[in-house]
């Protein structure tokens, strides 16, 4: 990466300047003591490790579980920020939510020509499995993670959507209060929206989506692939704070046409599932026959009101990186206003130009598998030596529609604390969003993820990235 190149800092304005929204927060770290700070950066590993607040590594023989690093300098973002934030978040998922139920019912859109047929039929996210049927009040992504980026004072972009299985809300929390345990005078000094309402909140969204079957107080479980899955401390820790049971597949079966539970009182039935499972593996009968993980014909009692599931089914092909390159098409159709966070222009590599175009200009692009997550799988073409540009390259020629490329953007820095001194490194954010028939929550603030290498702007914690608490300020 060029060393020399300039990007906006969230917090630092200028020389012996900082922007607004830090103008407290500077006030109270120039009185600190660094080797203090330091300390207290130890102390905040040490209560991770003690809390168990760890995540695993695929594919690595040694230390696979590890801690995510945190930094103790908050992101903060001003009230009016934030305003813009969540009104484009909103439209956005609002759009998602009617687009996921539209290619599964009267696909106006596709018919419209707005989104192509074939971009969505020969969709691996698509699942015929859903068509024809509607969950409880259409709500197909009842937990969604909008990762977004920002390049200057008034530039958003939303760098893609996780309609799908959302994961880090458990790191969002835990950082919260983990500053607020090692710094309580600093929250007395600057006023700071709360986000430890996100698992009630959660559970009540859960709860507003119980299926028709449902009799009573609804029945919410957390459906865990099990320990060794990489995001299993957060399984555990959402099904603790919301009060309901965590089970696995083998916890659960058909009785009396309902998916019930087994509980010391026997099987009981559970109304809404929480399922933090691939689609792929939620059912043998109906998907990968080789399944352990999930629950033989759950797919049945869900397509007959006796269950809720979320997110829904299929719900993936909202957050597939090619249909992402049409939402604001999307956002647009569905709502009829302009998108108000814009997409990161989007080259589908399945069109010859486009291939063309990326591989003549792969050393400046960030290229991506079209169904990958957690950083696996993408060339960032600046990092890139020319032997993995050569490499590369040779995967687009092969399997061209597996990948789409963008610009390498700018991204915004934040400080960290390393070495005693602040130093700026790149972040990005995924605000947490639930979905229910009475309306859209967003939490104020989200997951903060920083890459702590000098230069990169690979954020994901599978790839070293760490996180920061992230602060909404109150007006």
């Amino acid at each position: 990466m060029d060393k020399n190149k300039q990007f906006f800092d969230e917090m630092i304005a200028g020389p012996d300047t900082v922007t607004d929204p830090y103008i407290g927060y500077n006030k109270w770290f120039a009185e600190q003591d660094p080797d203090h700070l330091t300390r207290k950066s130890q102390e905040a590993e040490t209560f991770f490790r003690r809390s168990g607040i760890t995540f695993n590594v695929y594919g690595q023989a040694e230390a696979q579980e590890r801690l995510i690093p945190f930094d103790l300098v908050p992101r903060i973002i001003a009230e009016r920020e934030w305003a813009k934030l969540s009104k484009g978040i909103a439209q956005r998922v609002t759009a998602i939510n009617a687009f996921i139920h539209d290619v599964y019912n009267r696909q106006e859109i596709l018919r419209a020509g707005v989104v192509p047929y074939d971009l969505v039929a020969k969709n691996d996210a698509f699942l015929p499995q859903m068509m024809g049927f509607s969950p409880p009040g259409k709500v197909y992504t009842h937990i969604v993670g909008t990762d977004i980026v920002r390049t200057g004072p008034d530039d958003f972009f939303v760098l893609e959507d996780n309609a799908r299985t959302p994961s880090g809300v458990s790191y969002m929390l835990e950082n919260r209060e983990t500053m607020l345990q090692m710094f309580p005078e600093l929250f007395s000094r600057v006023r700071v929206k709360p986000v430890n309402s996100y698992p009630d909140s959660l559970h009540r969204a859960l709860c507003d989506c119980a299926p028709p079957a449902c009799n009573g107080k609804p029945r919410v479980a957390v459906l865990t692939p099990g320990i060794h899955n990489s995001a299993y401390f957060e399984h555990s820790f959402l099904a603790d704070q919301m009060g309901v049971e965590l089970v696995e597949g083998h916890d659960l079966r058909v009785v009396d046409g309902r998916i019930a539970m087994r509980t010391t009182l026997g099987y009981e039935p559970v109304d809404v599932l929480y399922r933090r499972i691939d689609d792929e593996y939620l059912d043998p009968l109906s998907f990968n026959p080789d399944s352990m993980l999930g629950v033989p014909g759950i797919m049945d009692i869900y397509r007959a009101g006796g269950i809720t599931i979320a997110n829904a089914p299929g719900a993936g092909i909202a957050d597939d990186k090619a249909i992402y390159s049409y939402m604001p098409e999307i956002v647009e159709f569905y709502t009829g206003e302009k998108a108000i966070l814009k997409n990161v222009e989007t080259f589908r590599c399945a069109e010859p130009d486009a291939l063309k175009y990326t591989l003549d200009n792969l050393h400046e692009l960030v290229v991506k598998e079209v169904h990958g997550s957690g950083g696996y799988g993408m060339l960032v073409g600046p990092a890139a030596s020319k032997q993995e540009l050569e490499d590369f390259a040779a995967k687009l020629r092969a399997r061209p529609a597996n990948y789409i490329a963008q610009p390498t953007l700018s991204l915004s820095t934040v400080p960290i604390f390393t070495d005693s001194e602040l130093a700026p490194r790149h972040v990005d954010l995924r605000p947490y969003v639930l979905v229910s028939p009475n309306g859209i929550n967003i939490t104020p603030g989200g997951l903060t993820r920083v890459a702590l290498t000098e230069g990169s702007l690979v954020v994901n914690s599978s790839q070293g990235g760490g996180t920061k608490d992230t602060w909404v300020l109150e007006e």
